[in-house]
């Protein structure tokens, strides 16, 4: 089955990753993925430590370098991750606003100031936490402004340890509203593999939320590993794929220029 893309990938321009450029490209091709998008961090929330603030200049050299390295071999998409876009996108989008990007990432990775990989805001119910964080997530997705959501139920990385798995459908509503305000904004849905990789060992989205995703009309898929490290990338994409195709979806989106191509998946 062939993978159309990878949109999910950090290098060492992000503040935990500490792999070049070329070493994830070149990961790319060993693994068989032709098309990737470079995603670095960009986050300017005032109490994210370390800061992760994208080099705009030196990372726009590399991936140009990278782009002639590759030529012929690898597509290389320009994209960038902005955390809380909705809270301080306008912020963001006047520091990155000269390099023509490929696709912007919209994550939530802050609800007001609190940390989802903290434990301190899962020191609650389950339902206050994950509410909390879907009721932000609507909020992001309803300001809109960005080209894919990243990760969409994050919070289980650190959630199942507290909680085990969740039960999207206690948060049926509001999670359906999310998806319906990236229908009506053209916000693709990135199925991401990099809780794979953790104790929770599930797709971001849920399956459930994928299907009701398609279910409401929603086409606009991207798949991502969001790897750190070389030998991330592309890993659990086979099973992303797999999940799209069993919800439905029969095209992948890619970005170029920040306009949408469908991708058709084998």
């Amino acid at each position: 089955m062939k993978i159309p893309h990878d949109y999910h990938i950090h290098t060492g321009f992000s503040s935990d990753s500490r792999a070049s450029m070329s070493e994830m490209c070149a990961a790319a091709l060993a693994a068989g993925v032709g098309e990737i998008g470079i995603a670095d961090h960009h986050d300017l929330h005032p109490y994210e430590q370390p800061c992760s603030r994208l080099e705009l200049e030196a990372w726009s050299r590399e991936l140009d370098a990278c782009r002639r390295k590759f030529e012929g071999l690898l597509v290389i998409r320009a994209g960038v991750e902005i955390g809380e876009p909705h809270r301080f996108g306008d912020l963001a989008r006047v520091s990155l606003a000269d390099y023509p990007f490929d696709y912007l990432l919209g994550s939530l990775h802050w609800v007001g100031d609190g940390n989802v990989f903290s434990p301190e805001f899962f020191a609650r119910s389950e339902a206050e936490a994950y509410a909390d964080y879907f009721a932000e997530l609507e909020r992001m997705t309803r300001a809109g402004g960005f080209d894919i959501v990243a990760h969409f139920d994050v919070t289980i990385r650190t959630g199942f340890a507290y909680y085990g798995n969740y039960d999207p459908s206690r948060y049926e509503d509001v999670i359906r509203q999310t998806l319906r305000n990236c229908i009506e904004r053209g916000i693709a849905l990135e199925v991401n593999t990099g809780t794979l990789r953790r104790s929770a060992g599930v797709l971001n989205p849920d399956p459930q939320i994928l299907a009701w995703y398609r279910e409401m009309g929603g086409e606009r898929i991207t798949l991502g590993s969001d790897a750190h490290r070389a030998d991330h990338v592309g890993a659990g994409l086979p099973l992303a794929l797999e999940a799209a195709i069993a919800a439905g979806f029969r095209y992948a989106t890619g970005f170029e220029g920040r306009r949408a191509r469908m991708m058709p998946l084998d």
